[in-house]
C-alpha cells in the first residue's frame, strides 16, 4: 500500500481501500480454522472412530462456538457463516481463535525442536555420506548366518542322546533361531536390492546427492546464523520478557532479515523465497521424523518406513507436520522480524537541515524504515504478526524455544557427524511388525 518514498499509494489513501486488511484477516480465520478442524476433529475421528457407519442416527453434532447466534430459521448457510466471521471480528472471537492457534503453535514448536532441528543436520549429512554397499553388507550377513547356524548346531548336539535341554539352553536356542530368521530375511532384502536397477541408478546419481547435501547444510547454517543473530538481538535490545521480547528496530541485522525486504520490492521474489523456506522445513521435518520415529516420551509408537508405514503412523505424521507448519509462521518471524512485521514499508519523518551559507534551517521529509517506534497511522503491521503475537507469554515461550532449537541442531550435527553410514536396509534387522518378508522394499540407496 506504500511507495518506497514512504507515502501511501493513491488507491490506499482512502480508508475504505484499507479494508483489504480485514479481508486478509478473514482469510487467516478460514485457513487456521481448517487446521483446527483437522487437528481436533478430522484426524482424531479417522484414528479412533468409524470403521463402518452406525445405523443409529439419533445423535446430533453441533459446533461449540460461544456466540449469541440469532434464532432465525429462515437464514441461509452463507448468512450464518457471515455472521460467525462478523462476531469473530467484533467480539472476543479473535482472542479465542488466536489463543487456540498459539497453543497449537507451542506444541508445533516442541515438534520442530525434536524433528526439524535434527532433520536439518541429519538430511544433508546422510546425503553426503550415503549408505553402505549392498554387496558388502550381504557378505557380512552371510558370515553372521554361518556363525548363528554353528551356535544352533552346538546347542542341539547336547540333546542327541535323548536328554532334554536345560532351560538356559532352550532359551538360548530360541534366541538364536529368531536371530537366524532375521538374518535370512535380511539376506532376501539385500539380494533384491543388490540386483535391482534402482540401486545402479542411485549409484549414478551419487555426485548429485553430494551436491544437494552440501547445499542443504549451507542453507541450514544460514538459517541457524540468522536465528542466532535474531535471538541475540532480542536478548540484548528487547523490551523484556513481559513484552514477549519485542524489539524496537533491528539492531543486529541477519542475512534473511536484510534479503526479504529487498526481494519484496520485486514481485514475487519474496514469495518464492518464503515458499522455498517452508518446503525446506517440511523436508527436514520429514527427514527427522523418519530417522527418529514417533515416540511417546520413552515409548516408541511407530517407525516411518518407505512403503511400510502403518496408517495410524501416517495420521500422526500428518498431525505433526500440521503443527510444524503452524510453528513455521513464528519461525519465519524469528528469522526475519522486519519482513514479517512491516515488510519493506517506509514512513516519512521530518529532518532539519542547516545551511552554512545562509545560516538558516529547513525541514525536509525523509523516508525511514518502519519499525515498532513508527506511528500506527503511517506503518501497517501485518495481520499474521497481530494474529500470532496477541499474547506475550506465547512469544516469550517461542523465544526460549528458539534457543532450544539451536541447541538441538548443534547436538544433532555432532551426532550425525559421528554416526557411520546407514545400512542400505536399515530397520529390517529389527523386530518390526511394520515390515514384511513378502514385499522387499528399496530403502535409501
Amino acid at each position: 500500500m506504500k511507495n518506497q518514498n514512504g507515502t501511501f499509494k493513491d488507491w490506499a489513501n482512502a480508508n475504505v481501500s484499507r479494508q483489504i486488511e480485514d479481508t486478509v484477516l478473514y482469510g487467516y480465520y478460514t485457513l487456521y480454522s481448517v487446521i483446527l478442524f483437522c487437528v481436533f476433529f478430522w484426524i482424531p475421528f479417522v484414528y479412533f472412530y468409524y470403521e463402518e457407519k452406525d445405523d443409529d442416527d439419533t445423535g446430533k453434532c453441533t459446533a461449540f462456538v460461544p456466540l449469541n447466534v440469532p434464532n432465525n430459521k429462515n437464514s441461509t448457510e452463507w448468512e450464518k457463516v457471515k455472521f460467525l466471521f462478523q462476531e469473530l471480528g467484533s467480539s472476543h472471537g479473535l482472542a479465542a481463535l488466536s489463543f487456540s492457534i498459539s497453543s497449537l503453535t507451542l506444541i508445533g514448536m516442541l515438534a520442530a525442536i525434536t524433528y526439524t532441528a535434527y532433520g536439518m543436520s541429519a538430511l544433508p549429512l546422510n546425503l553426503i555420506k550415503g549408505t553402505r554397499s549392498a554387496a558388502y553388507e550381504r557378505l557380512e550377513n552371510t558370515e553372521d548366518i554361518e556363525e548363528v547356524e554353528q551356535h544352533i548346531q552346538t546347542i542341539k548336539s547336547k540333546s542327541k542322546d535323548g536328554r532334554p535341554l536345560p532351560i538356559r539352553d532352550r532359551r538360548a536356542l530360541k534366541q538364536f533361531e529368531e536371530r537366524l530368521r532375521t538374518l535370512r530375511k535380511r539376506e532376501r532384502h539385500l539380494e533384491f536390492i543388490e540386483n535391482s536397477w534402482w540401486t545402479k541408478f542411485c549409484g549414478a546419481l551419487r555426485p548429485l546427492k553430494i551436491i544437494w547435501g552440501v547445499f542443504f547444510i549451507l542453507v541450514a547454517l544460514l538459517f541457524v546464523v540468522s536465528l542466532f543473530l535474531s535471538n541475540l538481538d532480542k536478548a540484548l535490545h528487547s523490551a523484556g520478557i513481559d513484552s514477549g521480547f519485542i524489539i524496537f528496530g533491528a539492531n543486529l541485522s541477519n542475512p534473511l532479515n536484510m534479503l526479504l525486504p529487498l526481494l519484496q520490492t520485486v514481485f514475487p521474489l519474496d514469495y518464492i523465497l518464503i515458499t522455498i523456506i517452508i518446503m525446506y522445513f517440511i523436508f527436514t521435518s520429514m527427514a527427522g521424523i523418519r530417522n527418529i520415529g514417533i515416540w511417546f516420551f520413552w515409548i516408541r509408537l511407530y517407525k516411518i518406513r518407505r512403503g511400510r508405514t502403518r496408517p495410524q503412523a501416517l495420521l500422526f505424521l500428518c498431525m505433526i507436520l500440521l503443527l510444524i507448519v503452524l510453528h513455521t509462521s513464528y519461525m519465519i518471524y524469528s528469522l526475519a522480524p522486519q519482513y514479517v512485521m512491516y515488510g519493506s514499508q517506509n514512513y516519512l519523518i521530518e529532518s532539519n537541515i542547516t545551511y552554512d551559507d545562509h545560516k538558516g534551517n529547513s525541514t525536509l521529509s525523509v523516508p525511514k524504515r518502519c519499525d515498532a517506534d513508527a506511528p500506527e497511522d503511517q506503518c501497517t503491521v501485518t495481520r499474521t504478526y497481530l494474529f500470532l503475537h496477541k499474547f506475550w507469554f506465547f512469544s516469550a515461550a517461542y523465544y526460549f524455544g528458539n534457543w532450544a532449537f539451536l541447541g538441538v541442531f548443534v547436538i544433532g550435527l555432532i551426532v550425525s557427524c559421528c554416526k557411520g553410514k546407514k545400512s542400505v536396509i536399515e530397520g529390517v534387522d529389527e523386530d518390526d511388525s511394520d515390515l514384511s518378508d513378502d514385499e522387499p522394499s528399496i530403502y535409501s540407496v
